[in-house]
């Protein structure tokens, strides 16, 4: 007779059910297991050996057979030790096999019978509530497991346990979900002195989760300013939660079973691989570009990247998912991130500084931003730049005054009516020049009108402009090189 239990394969974010199939046959003694297994599930047979040793178990002299069922389908990971055992005790009638049947078991087995935690839990109980199956995993996972309420999580802590549940001697309660955690200390905006107009950029593309390219000297603040942008973002949503959960589960990421409402925020150094952004290498995990799905990933020294893994990102932000491609397979993981990079204007950092600019300024300048491609480029909707602070400014013991843009009395849009009006700023009125331009590279539902309003003083002409497209996909260009002025968005009928 042959008995069967469940488990699940990852491909990606999803789990897929796999049949465990256990025949007990005469012939040589032996134990096999076949259906594309890798070394860590081959090398289960020792520790479902031990294991099962270890509780004075012993396997009959005769062939036992392991079926992983789709027979095509690549099994990795250590997590099969566990409905492995349940299959060979369900064909030693140890265990009922309708309770063996009845349920999905993922779990890594030591020596003595001792279950380990293993990686993917969640996921397992998603793919266990659709197929509706209880799930059995190790006590360790169990409050990350529990968070599916569709599904009933047994969490024992030994193999012995799993037996005496199963088998009715004694019944396990259910696992209860771990606590929601939230970030503690989050850094605020505020903390940060100076560079209003950066702030106010952060603001704007934080709200409507826009990419943002920051450039500036060393030491200006580009990287401060980037670390906070989590303390001005709402906080996950319960489905975003759940999906953002499932992704960190499969990376190992999730300390005692909770799920975090905060949204991520991942900062990779700029030597890190194409595998480690992307996602790939061995078992095809995630990258980071999906470890910051619904939060932020904060590149600096963006242009530092290696020139590959930079133009690996177009298609990413684009499309809000990455498909890892290997000869057997193709997984795919969700990145819907803000991307948050910071740059020096040049090689040595001081391109507006003559003082300590390099003697190839301003062709320095040119060449460094010139490892970004126009097509990425393309991709930053804000920019800003941040200059650097004179002394007073960051040894003033005085809070910052920064206020968020709701908090702010900012004057309301008005639709110029010519090309040279005047608006009121500051004490008094000052002349103000207006200059109409087109984003003739964009549909024409997206296109917007810029109104440019350059402020004259006697210092000269201080430009700074706002462009927002228009249509579903809204997207913002916000540079904003010397000064903030009052700029008036228009789009286009």
């Amino acid at each position: 007779m042959v008995a069967m239990a469940y488990t699940v394969a990852f491909d990606g974010i999803d789990a897929r059910l796999v049949q465990v199939q256990c025949a007990i046959s005469p012939g040589l003694p032996g134990f096999s297991i076949v259906g594309l297994p890798d070394k860590a599930v081959s090398e289960a047979r020792e520790r479902v050996r031990a294991a099962l040793t270890a509780m004075a178990i012993a396997l009959p002299s005769q062939r036992i057979s392991i079926n992983l069922s789709p027979a095509d389908m690549p099994k990795e990971g250590s997590h099969f030790d566990l409905p492995i055992a349940l299959a060979v005790l369900a064909a030693l009638d140890v265990v009922p096999h309708e309770e063996v049947s009845d349920l999905v078991a993922l779990g890594e087995l030591s020596l003595d019978g001792t279950l380990v935690p293993v990686i993917g839990a969640l996921p397992a109980a998603v793919a266990a509530g659709d197929g509706d199956r209880s799930l059995m995993c190790p006590a360790a996972c169990g409050a990350e497991a529990a968070w599916v309420d569709s599904v009933r999580v047994i969490a024992p802590t030994s193999l012995a346990q799993a037996i005496s549940h199963l088998t009715g001697r004694a019944v396990l309660d259910p696992a209860v979900p771990g606590d929601v955690t939230h970030a503690s200390g989050a850094r605020c905006l505020s903390e940060v002195k100076g560079q209003e107009r950066a702030k106010r950029g952060l603001e704007i593309a934080a709200a409507g989760r826009h990419h943002m390219l920051l450039v500036g000297s060393p030491g200006s603040g580009k990287s401060m300013l980037a670390a906070r942008i989590p303390g001005i973002l709402p906080a996950l949503t319960p489905i975003e939660a759940l999906e953002t959960s499932m992704i960190h589960s499969l990376a190992g990421l999730l300390d005692d079973g909770g799920i975090s409402r905060t949204r991520p925020f991942r900062e990779p150094h700029h030597t890190a691989s194409m595998a480690a952004i992307v996602g790939g290498g061995r078992g095809a995990k995630p990258g980071e570009i999906s470890l910051a799905h619904n939060g932020v990933l904060f590149m600096d020294e963006f242009p530092e990247f290696p020139r590959a893994v930079l133009e690996t990102l177009r298609q990413p932000i684009e499309t809000g998912e990455v498909v890892v491609a290997r000869a057997n397979a193709h997984v795919r993981y969700p990145c819907r991130f803000m991307l948050v990079a910071a740059a020096n204007p040049c090689k040595c950092g001081y391109l507006a500084d003559a003082a300590r600019a390099c003697s190839r300024a301003p062709i320095c300048g040119e060449d460094y931003m010139g490892r970004i491609s126009g097509p990425l480029m393309d991709r930053f909707d804000c920019g800003s730049r941040c200059p650097p602070l004179p002394l007073p400014t960051l040894i003033c013991r005085c809070p910052a005054t920064h206020q968020p843009i709701s908090q702010r009395a900012l004057p309301r849009p008005a639709r110029c009516k010519s090309h040279a009006t005047t608006a009121t700023r500051g004490c008094g009125p000052m002349p103000m020049r207006k200059a109409l331009c087109w984003n003739k590279s964009r549909p024409r539902t997206q296109r917007a009108a810029i109104c440019c309003c350059a402020w004259q003083s006697g210092l000269g002409c201080l430009p700074a402009a706002i462009t927002v497209s228009c249509g579903w996909r809204a997207r913002s260009q916000i540079w904003m090189d010397q000064q903030m002025c009052g700029a008036i968005i228009s789009p286009r009928p």
